[in-house]
């Protein structure tokens, strides 16, 4: 894997670990109510559904790890495609800035993999 390649999927990783953060720590403070635009009482009752999502989105950063540390395209590609599929899904769904925020980034991951060879 070229060095772009690995950064970016770095990149797509750290925004992940960002996720996991922000939707099983913060979902109801202050900040995570800003990010996701939600009152505190939508907050409150969504608090459980956002920390499964957070935990889902700790597993995608743990495989693209794993992908760059080991020189796993195969990895990479397969969790790279996940977030793309998450991110179009969300962007579908819930808001389109999803799809800039998620799917963009693993979009550039991906087309840095294949044009490394």
């Amino acid at each position: 894997m070229s060095l772009l390649a690995v950064c970016l999927i770095l990149l797509v990783a750290a925004l992940h670990a960002g996720f996991l953060v922000l939707e099983m720590f913060l979902w109801t403070k202050p900040y995570g109510m800003k990010v996701f635009r939600q009152s505190r009482e939508k907050a409150e009752q969504s608090k459980v559904l956002a920390a499964n999502q957070g935990l889902y989105n700790g597993f995608l950063a743990a495989g693209l790890i794993w992908a760059a540390a080991g020189g796993r395209r195969d990895v990479a590609l397969f969790f790279l495609g996940c977030v793309v599929v998450a991110g179009a899904y969300g962007a579908a769904t819930v808001n389109r800035r999803i799809f800039f925020v998620q799917a963009v980034p693993a979009l550039a991951a991906i087309a840095a993999l294949y044009l490394a060879g």
